[in-house]
């Protein structure tokens, strides 16, 4: 799993490590000759030999960093685009595979202001959720949960006689 990961990193991303990192070392060493000698002239070869060039390394390092994330986000976001544009054709896809939830009966949150699918991961393991009774969904105090979608199914809470006519 290491390697497959390895691989699929941009090689722009592997340049700019080894720039920072070169960059780095250059820095080192420039300081450490710097500091080794007493007079400036003879601190100069280091700085430009050295230091100058490893702060370039370093600033070349960060903009192919940034470029190589901007580029993997991208793909990452035309990918997604991908699968929504798949979607809408209505072509079978992840995204499409099942619905949230799929059971009839209607649970509500005393205090909500949605009705839910007994299923649906916004009430499932609530030990606050009730049953919602005929009266309170005919009665439009609470609306269809946009997650679970109550009112797409034909369980035994959906029936004509449990709604009131719109």
């Amino acid at each position: 799993m290491r390697t497959a990961r390895l691989r699929s990193v941009h090689p722009v991303l592997w340049a700019g490590w080894a720039a920072l990192a070169a960059g780095a070392v250059l820095c080192v060493i420039g300081w450490y000759g710097v500091s080794g000698e007493r007079f400036a002239e003879r601190q100069l070869p280091y700085l430009a030999s050295c230091t100058v060039p490893g702060a370039a390394l370093i600033v070349a390092g960060a903009v192919l960093l940034a470029h190589g994330r901007d580029a993997s986000a991208t793909a990452r976001v035309e990918e997604l685009y991908g699968l929504l544009v798949a979607a809408e054709d209505g072509e079978p896809g992840p995204a499409a595979a099942a619905p949230v939830a799929v059971s009839g009966d209607r649970l509500m949150v005393p205090g909500g202001t949605l009705y839910h699918r007994a299923d649906c991961p916004l009430v499932a393991g609530k030990p606050e959720a009730v049953p919602a009774d005929s009266r309170v969904l005919a009665g439009g105090d609470l609306g269809p949960c946009p997650i679970c979608e109550p009112d797409a199914g034909d369980g035994p809470a959906a029936g004509p006689d449990d709604r009131s006519p719109r």
